[in-house]
């Protein structure tokens, strides 16, 4: 959430922000009509409670008739301070509902619009001109299935849509992937982590998962508890309720962890194969960082994805995200977008978001700077999408005869192997 303060002092920006992103303008007004409430609530709740405090004082002095008259003002009194403590509780909560609905504010270099309206900040690697090399590109599906490394049939039979499974290399080419990604992560100073599928409301509602993203979460209501679609939800719920000290920081971690995702907005788009599933792994980066640091992290998060891909000797583009496909936590948004050859255009693989003070302050984690104690920064990057990945891997590494050479970067992973041929072959 942002700052109370910030919007009672410059509403306008915050107006802006939601413009930007395409959200309710009248919720600025709605918020800062609920904290004045707040506020007057409480101060009067405080002048009473003082009052009755001095009330109490003079009772036990009094005699006769003004006793009586004393007693009889202190039973108005308490019912008053009841009255007052209860409007102030009520005003305090609608503000905190009206709060979280509001997005983060959008950094200003951010371009306005919507899914289509990004910029591109830069091109790297050439996509192959698989007509020059005299043979038409096969999707992964296809080559995943020449290479016995992807079933969705058998995944549909046992699950339903948008499930597969990964066999034979598939599977050894997931493990190498991870293996790798974990492996740069840890050279960058990133402490490995292995963390949980389910979680509590809070961590899902803090890291902003409960809102525009609602309709793609898996919930165990029996439970109370929600299967995570990214590993930076228990990341960030790490330190919930927690104080760090600014010495500690920058605080990074990488965790791999299933994903769980309903895609409910997604009927229809991309059915074929495994590029938009519902269950997936993934290697996600994540930062603790002072506030003032935040842009510098963010640009750091964005070029060790680049180093990843380049490694896999991926042709990809990075582009600036616009406002009204940023989501609610995020205040910038970089995507690295690979070129996929059978679709002919590039696509989402890796995505690194600075979320400024928002999800700190919805999670309580504050850092310790001197005598103050103010919230800090978060940050959020994937590393490796698994199954994206793969596609990629496959579609840009293929070879006439089906086989798929294996970038230098996994073969020590995969038992030194160079290519990676089809079943029978």
């Amino acid at each position: 959430m942002i700052d109370l303060r910030l919007l009672r002092e410059d509403p306008d920006r915050v107006r802006a922000s939601q413009r930007a992103r395409g959200e309710d303008v009248g919720l600025v007004d709605e918020l800062l009509s609920a904290d004045e409430r707040r506020r007057s609530s409480s101060v009067r709740f405080d002048s009473l409670r003082s009052e009755q405090k001095q009330l109490g004082k003079l009772i036990p002095k009094a005699q006769g008739d003004e006793k009586a008259e004393l007693l009889a003002k202190a039973g108005e009194l308490s019912a008053a301070v009841k009255a007052a403590d209860a409007d102030q509780h009520e005003a305090a909560e609608e503000t905190q509902r009206l709060l979280r609905l509001l997005g983060n504010l959008v950094h200003p270099d951010v371009p306005v619009g919507g899914e289509e309206d990004f910029t591109v900040r830069e091109t790297i690697g050439e996509p192959r001109d698989f007509a020059a090399e005299g043979f038409e590109p096969k999707d992964h599906l296809e080559l995943g299935q020449l290479l016995g490394a992807i079933d969705v049939e058998r995944g549909a039979k046992v699950s339903g849509a948008r499930f597969y499974y990964l066999t034979g290399v598939g599977a050894l080419l997931e493990l190498a992937l991870v293996n790798a990604a974990i492996a740069q992560a840890a050279e960058a100073g990133f402490t490995p982590m292995l963390t949980p599928a389910l979680v509590k409301p809070q961590a899902m509602e803090g890291t902003g998962f409960l809102g525009q993203a609602a309709q793609d979460v898996y919930q165990l209501e029996k439970d109370e508890l929600y299967l995570v679609g990214t590993s930076e939800v228990p990341l960030a719920g790490y330190h919930m309720d927690e104080i760090i000290d600014v010495s500690q920081l920058p605080l990074r971690y990488a965790a791999f962890s299933p994903c769980f995702r309903r895609e409910a907005g997604s009927y229809g788009k991309d059915t074929r194969g495994i590029f938009r599933v519902h269950q997936f792994d993934k290697v996600e980066m994540f930062s603790y960082v002072t506030p003032e640091d935040s842009e510098a992290e963010h640009l750091r998060l964005l070029e060790w994805e680049k180093q990843w891909l380049t490694a896999l000797g991926l042709p990809f583009q990075v582009i600036d995200v616009a406002t009204g496909d940023l989501g609610s936590s995020a205040a910038r948004k970089y995507d690295c977008e690979a070129w996929i050859p059978t679709q002919g255009k590039y696509r989402e693989l890796t995505s690194t978001s600075d979320c400024t003070e928002f999800q700190a302050r919805r999670l309580s984690i504050r850092m310790r700077d001197g005598k103050q104690v103010r919230p800090l920064a978060t940050l959020n990057g994937t590393l490796c999408a698994v199954p994206r990945t793969i596609i990629a891997l496959l579609e840009n590494h293929q070879q006439a005869d089906g086989s798929v050479r294996v970038p230098a970067l996994l073969q020590p992973y995969l038992g030194g192997r160079e290519i990676l041929e089809p079943v029978g072959k």
